[in-house]
């Protein structure tokens, strides 16, 4: 059996890559597929794959009048989300995965999984999609190869990355590529795993079709085994938007934020700035979701965005919210696990106009207006093409990045935190980034108001020990003689009444400019405990905003008695670390309760 198999996966290859053709012969010898096809990214065979899975059931083709290119896919019911409880870091050392992720041992996890893997391709595919995370021939760019048995996975690995023969070329005979192996299995979630192995730079994910658990570019290597390895090679791997943010006079500033969940990360990234206040103001996006940073032969910090595509939450997405992101979905976009019309359209609960009187839930089901029950699943998505986007950058595909002059760090915070802060220098920015948090909702915790500590937003996403983590984003210092400025901002400051105080959505452009004025030094700041803000005669732009002064007091202010209640629960986060803990930021701790007492 193996030496056909290898046989066959070499006859059909098209790489010699000695390395790459006795892997997928292994895997194929283990999942025991009935056939093998080698992608190659080109429109004939997505053509091919689409006609396939629509007539497999896969896929519904939508209205191509109204959506062009656009299909509808329905997951499992019990297959909706990211499964963070099942996705494992597989170190040799639990101490090396830390107190924050799941882990397993290497092993134990090989063994395990590959019981699983025993004969799970019979009667089906194996694909063998070669990609590329990054611009082709960038400095930055990573090559993978997934072996997956789901068309629907091509598929919109084909719209995430740079996929086919290009990454193919791009990683010629090297044996430097992530090697990852993806079987839907038959979904259940009892025997359902992600494992990922830093020191293989390997990928093993089985028992889900859901995007996150394996578009294996995405959060598994651009992220997990991403972190893992810019640690190892001396850079930074992030959950961040990256945008370029343009001035009437023609200077570019670019910066990089990191926001956990429903915090509006998609929507800073896509930012429209007030028409009136802001003529001739430009906001472009150059990622959405995720930024590769490392330092440049000038001294700055650059960044890429490794995707080539976005995969975002489509609940609340309206002309309101972002108009850019609903023109970025308009064609060639897949959309899963969201309602369909009448007429073959899309719908979710918070689209523009009125709610139908009659639709297709998500589980293919009849829906009436005034249900009970969510048209839509709250976490279904679309998978559109980088290249929609109204407002990409030209940047967007430069094999060097683009340089960062700031760093923002954001969370969802009724209180305690205000609109805009500054960090003083570098260590406490990296303090600010490691003690973000986020208040949870009463959908996912029952209590309200709940701060989760959310490092960098990376709690999910780091592929080892966290405080690992957080010392590297400090020895980073050494390594950029150009430092980005690091700021922290926070939309969601509630009044008495619970309301919120700063109204966000285009109107962040205004916090926006002054972070791009600070960064070129050209506004002067009040200094607080916390870090420098913007002073009340020569700070935001508040022009044409309908807005008190005693909001935009209570957005911006600094309430002791909060800060205190604030440090104590930090102390929580910094106790998990134990030892690895980094001293600098217990220091920075130690300074500013120090300047709460004084």
């Amino acid at each position: 059996m193996a030496s056909t198999q290898a046989a066959a996966v070499g006859e059909k290859a098209p790489t010699k890559n000695p390395t790459l053709l006795a892997w997928v012969a292994k895997m194929a010898q283990m999942t025991q597929p009935d056939s093998i096809v080698w992608c190659d990214g080109s429109e004939e065979e997505k053509k091919r794959l689409t006609d396939q899975a629509v007539k497999e059931g896969i896929l519904i083709p939508l209205n191509q009048q109204k959506r062009p290119g656009c299909y509808l896919h329905r997951s499992n019911p019990n297959d909706v989300a990211r499964v963070e409880h099942l996705t494992f870091i597989c170190t040799p050392n639990k101490t090396d995965a830390g107190p924050t992720n799941n882990w397993m041992d290497p092993d134990e996890a090989y063994t395990k999984l590959g019981q699983h893997f025993d004969g799970a391709m019979k009667g089906r595919t194996m694909y063998v999609v070669p990609y590329a995370m990054g611009p082709i021939g960038s400095p930055f760019t990573k090559i993978g190869v997934e072996l997956t048995d789901s068309v629907y996975v091509v598929l919109n690995m084909r719209i995430m990355a740079r996929m086919g023969k290009q990454a193919l070329d791009m990683l010629g005979d090297s044996d430097d590529f992530n090697r990852g192996l993806h079987s839907t299995g038959d979904v259940n979630p009892d025997r359902r795993y992600i494992c990922h192995f830093p020191q293989d730079n390997t990928i093993w994910s089985f028992g889900s079709g859901y995007g996150g658990n394996v578009l294996l570019g995405k959060k598994c290597l651009a992220l997990r085994i991403g972190s893992y390895l810019g640690r190892e090679e001396g850079w930074l791997a992030e959950h961040m938007l990256i945008l370029g943010v343009t001035s009437p006079k023609g200077e570019t500033t670019y910066v990089a934020a990191a926001f956990p969940s429903a915090c509006g990360k998609t929507n800073f990234a896509m930012l429209i700035p007030p028409a009136e206040e802001y003529k001739g103001w430009k906001i472009e996006t150059v990622g959405d979701d995720i930024a590769w940073m490392r330092p440049g032969p000038d001294g700055r910090l650059y960044a890429i965005n490794p995707e080539a595509g976005y995969f975002g939450v489509v609940p609340g997405t309206n002309y309101k919210t972002n108009p850019n992101a609903m023109e970025t979905i308009a064609k060639d976009t897949l959309f899963t696990n969201v309602a369909m019309t009448a007429d073959g359209d899309v719908w979710w609960e918070g689209k523009d106009g009125e709610v139908p009187d009659e639709l297709t839930d998500w589980q293919g089901r009849p829906w009436k207006k005034g249900s009970t029950e969510k048209a839509a699943h709250p976490n279904s998505r679309f998978t559109a093409p980088m290249s929609n986007n109204p407002v990409l950058s030209s940047k967007a595909n430069d094999p060097m990045g683009v340089p960062i002059s700031a760093l923002i760090f954001g969370g969802r915070r009724s209180n305690t935190v205000p609109l805009v802060i500054q960090a003083f220098n570098w260590t406490h920015g990296v303090f600010l980034g490691a003690t973000m948090g986020s208040e949870t909702t009463a959908a996912a915790t029952g209590k309200v108001g709940v701060v989760r500590r959310d490092p960098m937003a990376m709690l999910p996403f780091c592929g080892y020990h966290m405080g690992d983590y957080l010392q590297h984003w400090l020895d980073m210092q050494k390594a950029i003689p150009q430092l980005p400025k690091i700021f922290q901002v926070n939309w969601f400051r509630q009044d008495k009444n619970g309301k919120f105080v700063w109204p966000g959505f285009g109107d962040n452009m205004r916090v926006l400019e002054w972070i791009v004025n600070r960064v070129h030094g050209r506004v002067p700041t009040k200094e607080t405990l916390l870090g420098w803000v913007p002073r009340s005669d020569e700070g935001l732009n508040l022009k044409g905003l309908d807005i008190s002064a005693e909001a935009v007091a209570e957005a911006t202010s600094i309430k002791e008695d909060e800060w205190k209640a604030e440090l104590k629960s930090q102390e929580v986060f910094f106790e998990q670390l134990g030892t690895k803990a980094p001293e600098a930021l217990m220091l920075q701790r130690k300074l500013l309760i120090s300047r709460l007492e004084t």
